[in-house]
């Protein structure tokens, strides 16, 4: 197992991330079971335009998500409990998500060629509790790891002090600024953009 974070224990409790490739393509199906995630999403919402995504619902999708894994390079990270996934990220330079530029909200804020986390999907019965922190840390050195200068995402600024898991997919503002991430712009008042510097290097 590669891990991102420097660790490769497989204890029960310890929390890994590591790049999804093909031999890990059925533990991210198992991770997003029979509804894809969230809604036959598969994690294809940023990458797709909103008609081919919605035609591909369930296992179009699926099969499209499926393919990406085989073709490389790695379109995201998987979180681990010893050996059981518990967690995914998508991160892959801005250009692997097209859809990001059609958003009014989140079109490009410069030229400089960044890499985004795009989205989260967490196990239910291991949200809150700090697993999307490690894969923000394990997208870090992903991206870094692949030359990236700076890395991007989309968090939510809560609006109530509940708010619904399914609304969390892009993030949570305050775990992105915990580990350095500076927001560079705020179109809508709950949706800023983000971003951290990887040139030079920062201790996290």
């Amino acid at each position: 197992m590669r891990d991102l974070q420097g660790d490769s224990s497989e204890a029960a409790g310890a929390i890994s991330c590591v790049e999804v490739t093909p031999g890990r393509w059925a533990d991210l199906e198992r991770l997003f079971g029979a509804a894809g995630a969230c809604g036959g999403c598969w994690c294809m919402y940023w990458r797709l335009g909103a008609k081919d995504w919605g035609a591909g619902k369930g296992d179009g999708n699926r099969l499209a998500l499926e393919a990406l894994v085989n073709a490389g390079p790695p379109p995201g990270l998987l979180a681990y409990e010893g050996a059981t996934p518990v967690g995914w990220c998508a991160v892959a330079p801005r250009a692997a998500f097209p859809r990001l530029d059609r958003s009014k909200n989140l079109a490009p804020v410069d030229d400089l060629p960044v890499w985004s986390l795009a989205c989260f999907f967490i196990a239910r019965r291991h949200r809150r509790q700090g697993v999307s922190e490690q894969l923000i840390r394990g997208a870090v050195a992903m991206a870094r790891s692949h030359g990236a200068i700076a890395l991007e995402a989309y968090p939510v600024v809560p609006q109530e002090a509940e708010m619904p898991d399914a609304f969390a997919w892009t993030g949570i503002l305050s775990s992105f600024q915990k580990l350095g991430f500076q927001e560079v712009a705020r179109r809508s008042v709950n949706r800023p953009i983000v971003r951290l510097r990887l040139d030079p290097p920062v201790v996290m």
